[in-house]
């Protein structure tokens, strides 16, 4: 048996209860792990919500994996009991959750831990780590690009700040206070907006002589997804990561603009590419290990009996950079 944070009802937070659960069994090309800390993310509240790419009900949420392998499955190559690994495998329907003590996780999805981050900072990087990777790349960012990252300390856009950074290209990030301009910038952005302050075309025109920016990465979709139309330069790309929503795409065919939208659960729900998440956690893990990622983790700290409020704390807004829960 494990402990687990078990979701009995479609709803908000309080539909959580911690419970004794059996352990997962092993299946041909996975690994048993235990998990030491998982992070929340906001697709969580989603499914939570009734977004039916979850599990039934009771089900075990939670995606990011970091923690030691305590058995492999037949087939399995590259790991070994006592490796300590992380990326993005459970909490949608066919795959465990890692609100529990143990998870049993398709080893293509995962890579060997940073060794230069703390099983916490590990568990952080996931999820957003792939959604950041696959913008990125979706929107071929170069270092000739001059690159905007929307809510540039979230969870997502903090990593795509410094992925950008590694790749060369100049970065502006959007934030919502001072202080945050700050922690963008210590993170590598050249420049900082306060969007509730400066109007996009006031910025475009500070930033780029208004010509506008050559990839724009949002990372928070509805109304944001249409400054983000505003802000593209002519041929422009744009990655969103939050797309369900409606828009005019009149300015899509006025600028020219290509527009990528990036599900990355889509491997897990579909077993297609799964072997390639587990390629982009071990180049996660290497940008860690040479200095030029590290996650951004929120002060507040939770536990498996606390995880309905990290769920809270996430979706209050007031989180800055990854909520954490601390499993072992």
């Amino acid at each position: 048996m494990m402990r687990a944070l078990l979701l009995k009802a479609h709803g908000g937070p309080e539909n959580f209860e911690l419970a004794e659960v059996p352990r997962p069994e092993l299946r041909p090309g996975t690994v048993l792990v235990r998990l030491v800390a998982t992070s929340l993310n906001r697709i969580d509240g989603r499914i939570r919500e009734g977004l039916p790419i979850g599990a039934p009900l009771p089900a075990i949420l939670g995606a990011d994996v970091a923690g030691t392998v305590e058995a492999i499955g037949s087939g399995v190559t590259g790991f070994a009991p006592g490796d300590a690994v992380f990326g993005c495998a459970g909490g949608v329907k066919g795959q465990g959750g890692t609100l529990a003590e143990c998870i049993v996780a398709d080893a293509r999805l995962l890579a060997h831990k940073p060794a230069s981050l703390s099983f916490e900072e590990a568990a952080a990087l996931p999820l957003v780590g792939i959604t950041a990777w696959e913008a990125l790349e979706r929107t071929a960012v170069t270092a000739r690009d001059h690159v905007l990252v929307h809510a540039g300390v979230g969870g997502v856009g903090h990593v795509a700040v410094q992925i950008a950074k590694s790749l060369g290209a100049r970065v502006a990030a959007t934030v919502s206070s001072a202080e945050d301009a700050d922690f963008a910038r210590k993170l590598g952005a050249d420049e900082t907006i306060l969007y509730q302050e400066e109007e996009v075309a006031a910025y475009v025109q500070r930033l780029t002589g208004g010509r506008g920016f050559d990839a724009v990465i949002d990372t928070v979709g509805g109304a944001n997804l249409d400054r983000s139309f505003a802000a593209a330069a002519l041929n422009g790309r744009i990655a969103a990561t939050a797309a369900r929503s409606t828009h005019d795409l009149s300015p899509l065919h006025s600028k020219g603009l290509s527009l990528h939208v990036v599900f990355m659960l889509i491997p897990m729900l579909h077993d297609i590419g799964r072997d390639r998440h587990g390629r982009i956690m071990q180049a996660l893990a290497g940008l860690a290990d040479a200095g030029t990622l590290r996650p951004l983790i929120d002060e507040r700290r939770f536990d498996l009996a606390t995880a309905a409020d990290g769920y809270r704390h996430l979706e209050s807004g007031k989180a800055r950079g990854k909520v954490v829960v601390r499993i072992a």
